[in-house]
């Protein structure tokens, strides 16, 4: 795959620059002695000053509004997580309002990080870690793709049990093995890829905590937590991912997260926006925004569960969170501007 973006500095900031550097010349020529002879040193070197900086300041700020062509449309990815599907739904309403074009594909992690290398991808909102560990690696200190910016703290993901398994004594991955038979030797993960499927899979291979002879069922977040709530219905063992922010921490009664997986899952995470090389170069006024952008535990739990529970869209809802909590939007759309150059925090309160 091949960039569609061909260099940081668009054609209009070019245009920009050639006019400025123009400015400039103009002036100099003027104050030639042939041309001056009737001017004082003083009002030469005055206008001078003035010419020059109101052509730097008209550089600067013109500049830092102009974007590629391709800027427009703002390509995300979505693992088919319910935590990025309610902040991609958040950022798609907030650029709407600027004017711009939202793009979500429903891609998998490593897709999504190859995605963003390639330039076929702008923004993904979804960088766990330390679960992506070893995604950061291979596509972020490499310099392929950038880490922008962190949008959420105080992240938990690691192995959990309902209540029931919690009380007959399993609270560690130390203890998964001992009820062996329970378990069926089954840990149930997320799509095929995830990273913390990898994990997993790495912790299974070496024979970690004894779970050398277990197996990762692999499946979407829809279909595991499908098989979770069938065995806490009848009251089985099951362990499976789990991770806050997301409503299976309320719908699943009694819900634990096991210790002594710290080694692969870390302890409590953040989250992190990444973009493809370059991009917040080649598209300043939206690289602000996703620098602006950032969520709280609260916030992404309310939404998604107003999503589970009433059966309403990810859109709708985000768009009802902002509206009945507006103040998000001095933080967020702080020189910010909307995409032909006005007023951002006008224009998005305006089109809720």
């Amino acid at each position: 795959m091949t960039s569609h973006w061909s260099t940081p500095v668009s054609s209009t900031c070019a245009t920009i620059l050639i006019w400025t550097i123009w400015s400039v010349r103009h002036v100099f020529r003027n104050l030639d002695p042939a041309h001056t002879k009737k001017i004082k040193r003083g009002t030469s070197m005055k206008k001078l000053s003035t010419a020059v900086a109101v052509a730097v300041m008209t550089f600067g700020s013109l500049a830092a509004q102009a974007e590629d062509a391709s800027c427009s449309t703002v390509k995300m990815a979505d693992p088919g997580w319910s935590d990025i599907g309610a902040t991609n739904a958040i950022a798609s309403v907030v650029l709407e309002g600027l004017g711009y074009k939202a793009k979500v594909d429903t891609l998998a992690v490593p897709i999504a990080y190859g995605g963003l290398k390639d330039g076929k991808l702008d923004v993904f909102l979804g960088n766990w870690m330390p679960a992506q560990q070893g995604f950061h690696d291979k596509f972020v200190a490499t310099g392929d793709v950038t880490q922008l910016a962190r949008n959420l703290e105080g992240t938990e993901f690691t192995l959990a049990v309902p209540d029931y398994v919690w009380d007959a004594g399993v609270h560690d991955f130390a203890d998964l093995n001992k009820f062996a038979d329970k378990f069926d030797q089954k840990i149930y993960g997320i799509g095929s890829g995830a990273p913390a499927n990898l994990s997993l899979q790495e912790i299974i291979k070496k024979n970690e905590f004894d779970l050398g002879k277990w197996k990762l069922v692999e499946s979407s977040e829809t279909a595991m937590l499908a098989e979770v709530n069938r065995n806490v219905k009848r009251k089985a063992f099951v362990v499976f991912l789990g991770w806050t922010p997301h409503p299976m921490n309320v719908q699943i009664k009694g819900m634990h997260y096991l210790k002594g997986g710290e080694k692969y899952f870390g302890d409590t995470g953040s989250v992190f926006t990444l973009t493809r090389k370059g991009y917040a170069q080649a598209c300043p006024n939206v690289g602000k925004l996703l620098t602006n952008l950032s969520f709280t535990l609260d916030m992404e739990n309310s939404i998604m569960a107003e999503v589970a529970n009433n059966k309403v869209s990810n859109s709708a809802t985000a768009r009802a969170w902002i509206k009945a909590n507006p103040a998000v939007l001095d933080t967020w759309l702080g020189g910010v501007k909307t995409i032909d150059g006005k007023d951002g925090l006008a224009a998005v309160k305006a089109r809720l």
